[in-house]
C-alpha cells in the first residue's frame, strides 16, 4: 500500500483516474484535502458522466454543481426527483433546465427518475439531447410537441433514443408528437397503459428508421403488430413481452420484418408453438428468441429450437425458474 505521504508523488493523470472512481459526494469531499486536489476535482474529465440517482438532490445543489463543475463538460446526467418524497420540492425548474442546455452543449443523455416535469415546457429541454430516459415521472400533456412554423428559432432536441417506464401520463398523443420528428432509432415503452393499438397505428408510419422497439406490458395487440410490420422495416430488435392480447394472427405479421435479429415474446400466453415455429422459419436473420413464461412443454420448445438452427431460444416456465438456452 502506498503511504499517505507519497500521494503527492503521483502524477495528475493517475490521481484523476483514482478520483474518477469515487462517487460524486466523495469526489467533492476530496476537494478539501489540499489545493492540488481542489484543482484536480474541478477537472472537466471527472464530470462528463454524472449519476446522482443515489442522492436526494435539491435545485440549489444542482445549480452549485452546474456553476462549479458541469459547465462545458457534462455529457450524461442521471438524477432522481422528489415525486415520491413527503416534501415535493421542485428540483428541475425551467431556469435550471434551460441553463443546462446553454452551459452544457455536449449533454446528450438525460435520465430522470421520480421527477415532476409538469411545470416544464418541452422547449426547456436541452436541445443537444439524443437520449432521454424517464422512469416514474410526471409529464405535461403537450410534451414532445415541436413547433413547425418556419419563423420559429427555438431549438428542440432531436431524440434518437427514448425510454419511458411507468410514466402514467404518456399517451398516444405523446407517441405521435415524438414520432413525427422522424429521429427515433430506439423506443422503449414499459407499462405505458395509455399507449394503445390506435397510437401505434398512427405513429408507425413516422418510425420507419426505428431499429429497436420494446413494448413491455402495454395495452397493444394484433393491430399494433400489423402496423409495426407494415412500416418498421429496419427493425433489428423487437420486444413484446407481456403483450397478453397478442394472438397467432398478429404474430404472423412479423414475417414482414426480415431484418429482425432479436425477438422477445415473453409472457405472451395466447401464442401457439406452431405459430412461433412458422415465424422463426420466415425470419432468416433471427438469432435470439425469448419465449419465457409461456406454458410450453419441453417437446414444444425443442420444436421451436429446431426451427431456429442458427439461433438461441430462451425459455423459463415461471419467474422462479432459471433461464435455459437450448
Amino acid at each position: 500500500m502506498l503511504p499517505a505521504r507519497d500521494f503527492s508523488a503521483l502524477p495528475d493523470s493517475l490521481l484523476l483516474q483514482i478520483l474518477s472512481y469515487l462517487p460524486p459526494r466523495d469526489r467533492l469531499g476530496g476537494a478539501r484535502v489540499c489545493r492540488r486536489w481542489h484543482r484536480l476535482v474541478r477537472d472537466k474529465s471527472l464530470w462528463r458522466h454524472l449519476d446522482l440517482t443515489p442522492y436526494k438532490m435539491t435545485s440549489k445543489a444542482l445549480w452549485h454543481l452546474l456553476r462549479n463543475h458541469l459547465r462545458g463538460s457534462l455529457q450524461t446526467l442521471k438524477a432522481r426527483g422528489t415525486l415520491r418524497s413527503v416534501r415535493k420540492q421542485e428540483v428541475f425548474s425551467p431556469a435550471l433546465m434551460q441553463a443546462l442546455g446553454k452551459q452544457c452543449p455536449s449533454l446528450h443523455h438525460l435520465c430522470l427518475t421520480e421527477t415532476d416535469l409538469r411545470s416544464l415546457s418541452y422547449d426547456c429541454i436541452p436541445p443537444s439531447l439524443k437520449t432521454l430516459e424517464l422512469s416514474c415521472c410526471e409529464i405535461p400533456s403537450m410534451w414532445f410537441q415541436v413547433a413547425t412554423a418556419p419563423q420559429t428559432s427555438q431549438a428542440f432536441p432531436r431524440i434518437q433514443n427514448l425510454k419511458i417506464r411507468k410514466v402514467p401520463a404518456f399517451s398516444n398523443q405523446h407517441l405521435l408528437n415524438i414520432s413525427v420528428q422522424g429521429t427515433l432509432k430506439t423506443l422503449v415503452l414499459s407499462e405505458t397503459y395509455r399507449v394503445t393499438d390506435t397510437g401505434i397505428q398512427t405513429a408507425a408510419s413516422h418510425m420507419e428508421d426505428l431499429e429497436y422497439l420494446a413494448l413491455h406490458q402495454c395495452t397493444i395487440g394484433d393491430l399494433a403488430v400489423h402496423f409495426i410490420s407494415r412500416h418498421m422495416k429496419r427493425l433489428r430488435s423487437l420486444d413484446l413481452r407481456g403483450s397478453a392480447s397478442l394472438t397467432d394472427a398478429g404474430l404472423s405479421c412479423l414475417t414482414g420484418l426480415p431484418t429482425i435479429e432479436n425477438l422477445s415474446l415473453e409472457s405472451c400466453g395466447r401464442l401457439s408453438p406452431e405459430a412461433i415455429v412458422a415465424v422463426c422459419q420466415a425470419l432468416p436473420q433471427l438469432k435470439h428468441l425469448n419465449v419465457s413464461r409461456i406454458a410450453f412443454a419441453n417437446q414444444m420448445i425443442n420444436e421451436i429450437q429446431a426451427s431456429l438452427p442458427h439461433g438461441v431460444v430462451t425459455s423459463t416456465a415461471s419467474p422462479t425458474d432459471v433461464s435455459v438456452e437450448y
